[in-house]
């Protein structure tokens, strides 16, 4: 068999879902413990308790086996940007595995998907607009599910590709998702640029999040901080961090 082109391997030169399976458990496990120990020692730096972090490992581009392996590490909570490859994922990892998880939708998300993505996901991060906030209140009625925990996106940078709302706008945005009734204000997001240090992009998050706390102080979620900053985001009062490559490994094309 022809092995897959080296932009397919991740950082440890396996094929995700296609390599031997106990090799990329323990694969996992190891990157696992890598990255509980960044977050032990960023919140010892902090004066935080390692206990107020949760670790969402992002699974996007990965296959639904890379999932079912990081749940069977003690991994609670999973994150995913697609909606396609997100709600298949959840379904096939339901028939493969009893792990109780968390699914957080964390990508930009369009209101024609928010239906679909209202089924599923426990937590939606990247709510950046009423328009939104209602579609996926009204997916969440025809779902007859439980409110879903919604968090407002704040944008750093103004790019329509990160999305986001301005700062400017964001409480107001708060206070009308807070007024669905079948959504929860849980908190705030926010994605730091690249070309912004991380510890003034965090510090701006961390402000905005005072203030919607000050309206709303169930809100106290803040997710924030990836692979390449956690530990500027645990700093900045990050009680969520998002963590793709550091565990998984270099995101390939998707298998789906």
């Amino acid at each position: 068999m022809k092995p897959p082109p080296a932009a397919e391997l991740n950082a440890g030169g396996v094929a995700p879902g296609r390599g031997d399976t106990a090799a990329r458990g323990a694969e996992l496990r190891q990157n696992l413990a890598e990255v509980r120990e960044r977050m032990r020692r960023a919140c010892e730096a902090a004066g935080r308790a390692p206990d107020e972090i949760t670790l969402i490992a992002v699974t996007k581009f990965f296959p639904v086996q890379d999932a079912v392996l990081l749940a069977g590490a003690g991994v609670a909570d999973l994150g995913e940007s697609r909606d396609q490859e997100a709600s298949a994922k959840v379904a096939e990892f339901g028939g493969l595995s009893k792990a109780k998880v968390r699914w957080h939708f964390i990508g930009r998300l369009q209101s024609n998907k928010a239906k679909s993505v209202a089924r599923y996901a426990d937590v939606v991060h990247s709510v950046d607009r009423l328009e939104l906030a209602k579609a996926l209140d009204n997916g969440v009625r025809r779902a007859e599910r439980e409110p879903l925990a919604v968090l407002v996106q704040l944008s750093l940078d103004a790019d329509p590709e990160r999305g986001g709302s301005a700062s400017a706008e964001l409480e107001r945005l708060a206070d009308e998702v807070a007024g669905l009734d079948s959504l929860r204000l849980a908190g705030v997001m926010a994605i730091a640029p690249l070309d912004v240090e991380a510890d003034v992009a965090f510090g701006q998050l961390e402000e905005v999040a005072e203030r919607v706390r000050a309206s709303h102080p169930e809100a106290r979620m803040i997710s924030a901080g990836m692979s390449n900053d956690l530990e500027a985001a645990v700093r900045h009062g990050a009680t969520h961090v998002r963590i793709g490559t550091a565990l998984l490994g270099r995101r390939a094309t998707p298998f789906r």
